[in-house]
């Protein structure tokens, strides 16, 4: 079974209710396997345009990954983001094939 991601690029517009939206959101990734591998931290944007944040979270499969995002635990901690950052997020399978050199 493979891992599945979400992958976010985020502006926020208002830190004190993005705020609150992270203070609450952990509690539906911890539900579902969730583990943040990128949380912030400095980047280089080597193509592209960027936004100013950046989080990966991986969990045990695609579809929890996709069952997270749509439960009511989360949509709730979502509802707190309204209005506070623009947000591209995509819920991506991982890849479990060869790698380079194998």
């Amino acid at each position: 079974m493979t891992k599945g991601y979400w992958v976010g690029r985020i502006d926020v517009s208002d830190p004190d209710r993005y705020a609150q939206y992270a203070a609450v959101n952990g509690a539906a990734y911890a539900a579902y396997g969730g583990r943040l591998l990128v949380r912030g931290g400095g980047f280089e944007a080597v193509e592209g345009a960027a936004r100013s944040r950046n989080v990966v979270i991986e969990f045990p499969s695609y579809e929890q990954a996709l069952a997270c995002y749509h439960s009511d635990l989360y949509q709730s901690a979502r509802a707190l983001r309204e209005n506070a950052a623009t947000i591209e997020l995509i819920v991506v399978e991982g890849y479990d094939g060869p790698q380079p050199g194998e």
